[in-house]
């Protein structure tokens, strides 16, 4: 069952990692470096995701035609766009 304190613990990790990327990379790298700094960070702390996620939009029971991707969809629940 998914709490409260799951989301909460989840977001502190995913915090952390982006966190960790910066610090060790600082600003000013293109998009691409710190995603797949994240991937890495995101794998050595244990954080399932899926990278350049596509999701369906759905309005009103009808399926939009449009490309919404992610850049990470987080332990099936948390969508991140860096």
């Amino acid at each position: 069952m998914i709490t409260q304190k799951y989301i909460t613990d989840l977001t502190y990790r995913i915090n952390g990692a982006c966190i960790e990327v910066h610090k060790i990379l600082g600003a000013g790298l293109a998009e691409v470096v710190y995603h797949k700094a994240l991937e890495k960070e995101f794998k050595l702390r244990g954080i399932n995701f899926k990278s350049e996620f596509q999701i369906s939009v759905i309005y009103k029971d009808e399926y939009l035609d449009c490309d919404f991707k992610c850049d990470f969809f987080i332990e099936n629940l948390i969508i991140f766009r860096n």
